[in-house]
């Protein structure tokens, strides 16, 4: 090793470990759509710790101050020996601003890349072989010295499934020897099968031996990036990147529940090895993550999709009551669903509500606790009963808050059968008091027209509707509704415009229509008035990452 590069003390991966990696708030967040305040990121943090992955990736802080101020809040909040990771790609100024955001984290992981296939090389790196190599190598050694020998140093060969073999495993001894005690695998655009991929993992961890862990990273561009990870672990890698309901660019990645649950479900397959994740908060890790991304989980997705744990075939129902082993692999209980419902009403005490709360994978207390009881009650009130799903809502709700520069004081609106709706609303805009009424094709539409007409002096632009989705958070006639509404500024144009989510909740749908609304028009404000604000994450850079 160069004189004067600290030998790294890893590889950190202890014997009989598969070391899970959640990228869900970096690459996840590179799903179209799927941005989140920095806020938001840090309460997935807080649930993904909860989990107990062994690497929260909080980001890629050369994107943007407000990705920079994300990752360095998660960083040092995160404790009990998780590691916080920054992306950066081997180009002067990313790895210096990635350890700037991770040096606070009570085990910082710095994780550089750059592209080895030709394709990448001549069409976007404008870069031969030798080149990369040497970039790979500065700025693995830049980061072993920055950090020292007791930090991660994890170095990715982006599009590695198509690059030429000899000439990755070149790429891998190099960086090793300057000093990488992780090398990444990742398969960038879904490419591999996973008999290849295995193949592929096997050569790296022969040539690597222990003196760096071999880390795989796959998508699902082909539906195999769950398939390709496990046969990358059977051939050897024991890191897996991975996010929570697959969520990422294109088609998404493999899927940390898939893989987790795997590992655990099919020890044989697995001799010996175990992840620390505590499986039984996947599901509220799951909602979290698609109710602040807005991406819902399709009903019969693998492990945490509705229909997961649903037997509708007689014959099936008919087995599961006998034994629920006939058709069923894991238990409910052992990803978080308890199958309970609870009934809340004024007699109802803030000690069983907590409790239960934290059975369904949320620890609250304090104000916030306070907060979901009065709501709780008042819910109690409007509704028969308040059920498990409703008490989750509540939560999600009051996670997703964003500081109010617009706030709701009240509205109005009038509709009648064959004709248009007129919409009232009044606001408080930036401190200024906003009372606007306006026509529409339906009282939603109205009132959405209002909005717009009371912020548009103030701000200059207007919130433009990309898309609206409401469904039942519960069965029957006094269910709440879900709200979820995609807006961008009327300012912004063009494929690069930022695009944020609103949620609202209430049993009067048009209510939780407003909120909604109101909720993506203060996302907007906070990331117009930067990260000074609560700092907002701002659309990363186009450039494709591992």
């Amino acid at each position: 090793m160069p004189s004067g590069v600290p030998r790294p003390s890893g590889p950190f991966v202890p014997a009989g470990t598969v070391r899970i990696f959640d990228t869900t708030l970096r690459d996840g967040e590179q799903a179209p759509g799927a941005g989140m305040t920095a806020a938001e990121k840090l309460e997935v943090a807080r649930q993904l710790a909860r989990l107990r992955v062994d690497v929260i990736e909080a980001g890629f802080p050369a994107a943007s101050a407000g990705d920079f101020e994300a990752v360095r809040r998660i960083a040092q909040e995160t404790k009990g020996g998780i590691a916080v990771a920054a992306l950066a790609r081997c180009r002067d100024g990313d790895p210096q601003r990635a350890i700037e955001a991770i040096k606070v984290a009570e085990r910082p992981h710095l994780h550089v890349f750059i592209a080895t296939s030709d394709i990448h090389l001549k069409h976007k790196l404008r870069m031969d072989r030798e080149g990369a190599l040497a970039e790979a190598v500065k700025w693995v050694r830049y980061g072993r010295k920055a950090l020292g020998r007791d930090a991660e140093i994890e170095f990715s060969a982006e599009d590695a499934s198509r690059t030429d073999v000899d000439f990755l495993m070149q790429v891998y001894e190099a960086v090793v020897e300057a000093g990488a005690s992780t090398i990444n695998i990742p398969d960038t655009v879904g490419y591999a099968i996973p008999s290849e991929f295995a193949v592929l993992v096997e050569r790296a961890v022969k040539l690597v031996g222990d003196q760096a862990t071999v880390s795989i990273h796959c998508h699902n561009d082909l539906g195999l990036a769950t398939a390709n990870t496990l046969a990358a672990v059977q051939a050897g890698a024991r890191q897996v990147e991975v996010t929570i309901n697959g969520l990422g660019e294109r088609a998404g990645n493999a899927s940390l529940e898939e893989v987790v649950m795997a590992i655990r479900t099919r020890p044989t397959q697995f001799p010996d090895l175990a992840s620390h994740v505590q499986t039984e908060h996947i599901t509220a890790a799951s909602r979290l993550v698609s109710y602040l991304t807005g991406f819902a989980v399709q009903p019969n997705k693998a492990i945490v999709g509705g229909n997961a744990f649903a037997h509708e075939s007689g014959i099936h129902q008919d087995g599961v009551i006998k034994n629920p082993l006939t058709y069923e692999i894991m238990t409910p209980q052992s990803i978080g669903l308890t199958g309970s419902q609870l009934t809340i009403g004024k007699l109802s005490g803030r000690r069983g509500l907590q409790g239960k709360l934290r059975e369904l994978g949320h620890d609250v207390e304090g104000e916030a606790l306070d907060a979901i009881y009065r709501q709780a009650i008042a819910l109690a009130d409007a509704k028969k009963e308040v059920t498990d799903a409703d008490l989750l809502a509540l939560v999600e709700q009051r996670v997703a808050e964003v500081p109010q520069s617009v706030r709701l004081e009240g509205w109005n609106v009038t509709s009648s059968h064959g004709g248009k709706a007129t919409g009232m609303v009044s606001l408080a805009v930036a401190d200024t008091e906003r009372a606007e009424a306006a026509i529409g094709n339906g009282p939603v539409d109205a009132l959405f027209a209002a909005v717009d007409a009371a912020v548009q002096p103030v701000f200059g632009w207007h919130p433009v509707l990309e898309s609206y989705e409401i469904k039942a958070v519960s069965g029957g006639e006094d269910a709440q509704g879900r709200v979820l509404v995609r807006c961008r500024r009327s300012s912004d144009v063009g494929p690069g415009a930022l695009v944020v989510s609103g949620h609202g909740l209430s049993t009067n749908i048009i209510e939780a229509s407003v909120e909604a609304y109101l909720v993506a028009v203060n996302k907007l404000h906070g990331a117009e008035i930067g990260p000074a604000s609560p700092a907002f994450v701002a659309q990363r850079t186009t450039e494709e990452l591992p």
